[in-house]
């Protein structure tokens, strides 16, 4: 019988989680395979770069963060996985050799209004570094089975989508011209969108991920899975994440050598503040091919950094049925022309 079931999640309730040091070939092999920007992946670029130092991915400090709730607190729990996260705030680097711990605070808890064997209970995170300088900060909501609620079998596949649809935030429409090569920060127009790639969800990747950082039930034994809420073997809402930026750097090493070919000078992206409005809206099985795309929505230059802009982006995961699986909408400090 679990420890946590949904009745056990008292509001106010704090709980410290960690702490876990991250070590230097952490973060190169998490940013190797999701994030291959030159700050994250390699020492000599990172002096040159918008924070001068080799730091981590935000979304690896955000699967790190998954991995300490998980064994703290879900993987002996009745967790029926996450709708999405409303807000990340990535606040100070965090570098190689950094110790981090993460305070857990319960902020809300309701009965599902769908399902009354289900309850989603609200979570708040502040991660710090050993100085205790707040790095991360996260709000999201977790669905949890009742006490003595029967097995669900997969039988409630369309609870995800219903938690997740309630969350604020529009999508736009899909509208898909395509993006100026080598785009500064002036020549982003609102409402441009770009498809960046497809990607498919092979098991043994699905499983390999979760292991390091999401080893609930239903992420890392097909069996097991079964008598989940999805009914089957699904990625982790942190891999389609990663796997969005992935598509993303590439996207982006397309635009710089194809600039770098015509001889001008590729605009250089700086790190992100954080995202909002993060939804998984349909779990991703095992062999789903997920196509992401992303649109510019709003622009301003920065105050306090010189020659950047801050560009804002919606950003959404379609599967091969064409449904929407997967959406946030971010912001990154973009380079402004000299």
């Amino acid at each position: 019988m679990p420890r946590f079931a949904f009745e056990d999640f008292t509001p106010g309730h704090t709980q410290m989680l960690g702490p876990i040091t991250v070590a230097k070939e952490h973060i190169l092999g998490f940013a190797r395979e999701y994030d291959a920007q030159p700050f994250h992946v390699d020492e000599i670029a990172a002096k040159d770069s918008f924070i001068g130092t080799l730091i981590a991915s935000g979304w690896h400090t955000c699967c790190i963060n998954m991995r300490l709730v998980a064994d703290e607190t879900l993987l002996d729990s009745t967790a029926m996985g996450a709708p999405g996260i409303e807000e990340v705030k990535w606040l100070k680097p965090v570098r190689p050799g950094d110790t981090l711990r993460s305070r857990m605070t319960i902020l809300d808890s309701r009965p599902s209004k769908s399902k009354p064997n289900l309850g989603l209970v609200r979570f708040g995170y502040e991660m710090m570094n050993q100085a205790d300088e707040t790095v991360f900060t996260q709000k999201n909501w977790v669905m949890f089975a009742r006490r003595d609620a029967e097995p669900f079998a997969g039988g409630g596949k369309g609870v995800l989508a219903a938690v997740a649809s309630s969350m604020p935030g529009k999508v736009p429409e899909r509208e898909i011209p395509h993006i100026s090569a080598n785009p500064y920060f002036e020549d982003l127009v609102i409402g441009e969108t770009e498809e960046l790639g497809s990607h498919t969800f092979e098991p043994d990747d699905i499983i390999r991920f979760a292991r390091q950082f999401d080893p609930q039930p239903f992420h890392v034994d097909a069996e097991a899975a079964k008598n989940s809420l999805f009914g089957s073997l699904c990625a982790s809402g942190w891999q389609t994440a990663s796997v969005w930026m992935k598509h993303m750097v590439a996207y982006r090493d397309r635009i710089r050598t194809s600039a770098l070919a015509r001889g001008t000078r590729p605009a250089r992206l700086g790190p992100s503040p954080g995202f909002t409005n993060l939804k998984w809206l349909k779990p991703v099985y095992a062999g789903d091919t997920v196509t992401y795309r992303t649109t510019v929505t709003a622009k301003r230059t920065s105050a306090s950094r010189p020659g950047w802009g801050l560009v804002f982006h919606h950003n959404t995961g379609t599967n091969q049925h064409g449904e929407d699986v997967f959406s946030f909408d971010g912001m990154v400090f973009w380079e402004r022309q000299a």
